[in-house]
């Protein structure tokens, strides 16, 4: 059974930085494509970053392209996301999602992602 846990999120000040961290178990993590999404409160779920099994291709939200960075180390089984320049629009409980897949691509629906982490919250303070 696949199982995610995120962490590593928190209170920051506008403009300071974050690493959130996806620990995958129950699964050979180099099989699977993963995810980071967002949800504030009132907001739909939204992609923020991807990543595909061999951490070579990766994929973000254009609004957070330049601050952000996607990374995985899948001796550690885990998943990365390295946040800076944090702004108050980035306020949102965090994501890590798994898909099983051996390809390049790089899926930004949440729906193509059947398993999903608890979550992890990030709170911007301006």
């Amino acid at each position: 059974q696949v199982q995610l846990a995120e962490s590593g999120g928190g209170l920051v000040q506008a403009g300071g930085s974050l690493r959130l961290s996806c620990a995958a178990s129950g699964v050979t993590f180099s099989l699977y494509g993963m995810g980071w999404f967002r949800q504030a409160p009132g907001k739909e779920r939204e992609f923020v970053a991807g990543i595909n099994w061999s951490g070579k291709n990766t994929y973000y939200v254009d609004s957070v392209k330049g601050r952000f960075t996607i990374s995985r180390d899948n001796a550690k089984n885990t998943m990365y996301l390295e946040m800076s320049g944090l702004k108050p629009e980035d306020a949102a409980v965090y994501y890590c999602a798994a898909r099983y897949s051996t390809g390049a691509e790089v899926a930004g629906s949440p729906h193509t992602y059947p398993y999903w982490g608890r979550g992890t919250q990030v709170t911007v303070s301006s």
